[in-house]
């Protein structure tokens, strides 16, 4: 097996985030498999969730994502609880406290959003 590191920005693997549901979880503009059929369901809690967007809007460098190419996409090896919580949150599906107070991402100024993408 060969691994090959890649930097991928928040706004690339947000572009097209799809959940539906039983039918599968995309990103990466379509080509991502966030969860294929051996991945479990999304469980981290709130505080889990929050940390990592924290994390990324500081800047700090996440785990490893590990992708595998399949066919002509990829499939999301390890990493999806992350995944998930970066595309809900940039999608606007929850708020995170900064400064005090509970921030969609799409209430956050252009710097503070340029600063996670």
């Amino acid at each position: 097996m060969i691994i090959i590191l890649k930097n991928i920005k928040v706004s690339e693997l947000t572009k097209g985030y799809e959940d539906k549901a039983e039918e599968g979880v995309r990103g990466y503009d379509g080509t991502l498999n966030i969860r294929p059929a051996y991945q479990r369901e999304f469980i981290y809690k709130e505080k889990q969730r929050n940390e990592v967007i924290n994390t990324v809007r500081k800047s700090f460098p996440l785990n490893t994502m590990y992708w595998a190419v399949a066919g002509e996409g990829y499939e999301l090896m390890d990493g999806q609880q992350r995944t998930v919580s970066i595309c809900q949150y940039v999608q606007g599906d929850f708020a995170v406290e900064i400064d005090g107070s509970p921030m969609f991402f799409n209430n956050l100024t252009s710097e503070k959003q340029q600063q996670i993408l």
